[in-house]
């Protein structure tokens, strides 16, 4: 099922590639991160009556909040299908990504608790796949508001080291290997797609084809 959605996503995006220098373009900020220091803008290009693509990229440039290390940068391509047209009203998407992470991994619903962090951290790389929901709401023409969540399936692989930084030599594997090997691998399922951000459209492929229309009317009158 993931390699499905990993391969229409990509898809998707291939064919609407010609399309994105003439769609309208947004760009996004989500405030959500934002008021946790997180660095997560956005830019969506409207490609068809229903359609849309959006480059997400994320980065957190915290080293560790609260003992627990957080620094970690994502980029995430999504495809959204608007249930109405021109990329507003309520819509679905699927997405697919990659990241390098340091972290303190998160559990969710472990030991009676929504969500509880491991003792020490992880450093290493992942890639994820996942489907997600959203409303955008236009007003005043140009700006957008745009809340969404999604759910991915995760796979990383990485190295652990305890809470003093000090790397585990023998982790959990599915199957030990014959000698120590620090390198490890998980997959599960997270929520990453988490927010409420506010856009404006910085282009309007239609707005500028009327100014050259109009440009063009005015020279050929002074010329008469």
């Amino acid at each position: 099922m993931q390699k499905r959605v990993v391969k229409i996503v990509l898809l998707l995006a291939m064919l609407s590639a010609p399309y994105m220098a003439q769609s309208q373009i947004y760009a996004k900020l989500n405030t959500i991160y934002a008021c946790m220091g997180i660095i997560n803008p956005q830019l969506e290009f409207v490609v068809g009556p229903h359609s849309s693509i959006v480059i997400d990229p994320t980065y957190s440039p915290w080293s560790s909040i609260k003992g627990k290390h957080f620094n970690f940068g994502i980029l995430q391509n999504e495809y959204r299908f608007y249930i109405k047209r021109e990329a507003k009203g309520f819509y679905i998407s699927a997405n697919a990504g990659m990241q390098l992470f340091d972290m303190t991994r998160p559990y969710l619903f472990n030991g009676g608790k929504f969500i509880s962090w491991e003792q020490g951290f992880g450093r290493g790389f992942g890639v994820m796949v996942g489907l997600g929901v959203g409303y955008t709401h236009r007003f005043k023409e140009r700006w957008v508001l745009d809340a969404y969540f999604a759910f991915d399936r995760m796979w990383s692989w990485y190295n652990d080291y305890d809470a003093n930084g000090k790397i585990n030599m023998y982790p959990r594997h599915q199957k030990e290997p014959p000698y120590p090997d620090p390198f490890n691998g998980s997959a599960e399922w997270l929520p990453s797609k988490i927010g409420f951000s506010i856009g404006y459209m910085i282009f309007d492929p239609n707005r500028s084809k009327t100014k050259k229309t109009t440009t063009s009317k005015g020279k050929k009158a002074v010329e008469i």
